[in-house]
């Protein structure tokens, strides 16, 4: 019968080469979900930082989740030290969120040692997303149309706007050199080439089409 020492509980069986494997097999991955992230980003503003920082997550990730495997006594005073930690960066899109969850997924699949899990998993995650993105392409999205003109062209400019597919009045503003329009409605990316039209009426100033990242609620 073996005997159990209680050093063998804070003994660390971890091979240079396993930790340099691990590392590379996490990096490998974790630049797999930056270029996801990036072909998939359908966001206002791309922010790289972030993107990279999925990268960092899930070498760290794994990092940990290695420590943690083979240390009884690390693992429960790491999870005090990180139940202190308190993160206070807002996330601004939920996206954004779901890909850090997948880049710590990742982390810890590779930490634990479960490679071939964690490769299959980044695989048809990765090949989800880019589905979801082609076919997020083709349907509508919702924009914001902005028209700033003056009072003598309000006739002409509510005929066209009655003719836009889905069109919802947001706001309407009265000012000294005219009126500010912003109408909410749904179109697809080639179906944007009507702003132009406004420009042609006597009296427009100018006419803006916004992508808008809200909800439309029907």
């Amino acid at each position: 019968m073996n005997e159990f020492s209680f050093s063998d509980i804070f003994s660390i069986t971890l091979s240079p080469l396993q930790v340099i494997l691990t590392l590379v097999i996490a990096l490998l991955v974790g630049l797999f979900v930056f270029f996801i992230y990036k072909k998939t980003f359908g966001g206002v503003m791309y922010s790289r930082n972030f993107n990279l920082s999925l990268i960092m997550l899930t070498l760290v990730t794994s990092l940990m989740l290695m420590l943690i495997n083979n240390n009884l006594a690390l693992s429960m005073g790491m999870v005090g030290a990180l139940s202190i930690i308190r993160f206070r960066t807002a996330v601004k899109d939920p996206i954004d969120t779901v890909f850090m969850f997948w880049a710590v997924g990742e982390g810890i699949a590779i930490g634990t040692r479960f490679y071939d899990i964690a490769v299959i998993a980044a695989l048809v995650i990765g090949v989800i997303m880019v589905v979801l993105t082609v076919f997020k392409g083709k349907a509508s999205m919702p924009y914001l149309l902005i028209i700033h003109y003056h009072e003598g062209a309000s006739q002409q400019v509510r005929q066209m706007v009655k003719q836009l597919p889905n069109a919802r009045l947001k706001s309407k503003t009265a000012q000294r050199d005219g009126i500010e329009l912003t109408m909410e409605l749904r179109l697809r990316e080639n179906e944007t080439g009507f702003v132009e039209k406004f420009l042609r009426v006597d009296g427009v100033y100018d006419a803006t089409l916004i992508s808008h990242q809200g909800d439309i609620v029907s």
